[in-house]
């Protein structure tokens, strides 16, 4: 059965190229990305790889572990990581799992037999500290994902789990986010000093409030 948001995300053992994990232990009291590559040595999980190497302080920042899967073995992971560095220009910083047992990619659901029975798909799962899953998003192996779109979701996440509101299309960090519809307007003042602006008896907007 697939995954679903809110579920708790399965705990696995799993080696990597930084070691072996326990994977709740490993996330600690961090969020945490997991996200699934097709196959070692592939051209769009290279760019994707070295993206996220580049974007490390910005997942520090938001106190987020990363951790990749392929379906290859360590020492192909290895040889892998050597192209990566040199053809981004970068340095993997985060741990890649060997999953040539497929134990976690079954156990995540990542492999859509529709598409491949050998190769797993674009997965990717944001996990909060909680250890639920927050987001998942699949894409297709011919288009690679976009982390700056990963890390916007990231900032609505954490926002909306210790606010009473939500973010509205194509929201970014600093702008205005809608308060829940459950906050009565009588209660706006209190819980939102900043102000806010009544559009519809359903729709109101108050500043970020976290900043």
């Amino acid at each position: 059965m697939a995954l679903r948001l809110g579920d708790i995300a399965p705990d696995f053992r799993a080696e990597t190229s930084q070691g072996p994990i326990s994977f709740h232990e490993w996330l600690g009291n961090s969020w945490g990305i997991l996200f699934s590559h097709p196959a070692d040595f592939t051209p769009v999980c290279t760019t994707e790889l070295g993206t996220v190497a580049k974007l490390k302080a910005e997942f520090d920042k938001r106190n987020v572990k990363v951790v990749a899967l392929s379906v290859d073995g360590l020492d192909s992971h290895q040889k892998w990581i050597g192209d990566i560095n040199e053809t981004q220009r970068t340095t993997v910083n985060f741990p890649i799992i060997a999953d040539s047992d497929y134990k976690v990619a079954n156990l995540y659901d990542m492999v859509h037999p529709q598409v491949s029975d050998k190769f797993t798909v674009r997965s990717v799962f944001v996990i909060g500290a909680d250890k639920k899953i927050k987001l998942t998003i699949t894409y297709p192996a011919s288009t690679g994902r976009n982390f700056d779109e990963i890390l916007r979701v990231i900032d609505s996440l954490q926002l909306t789990a210790n606010y009473s509101v939500a973010t509205p299309a194509n929201w970014q960090h600093g702008q205005d986010v809608v308060i829940a519809p459950a906050i009565k307007d009588e209660d706006i003042p209190a819980k939102f000093p900043k102000g806010h602006t009544r559009i519809k008896p359903y729709l109101r907007t108050t500043p970020q409030p976290n900043l």
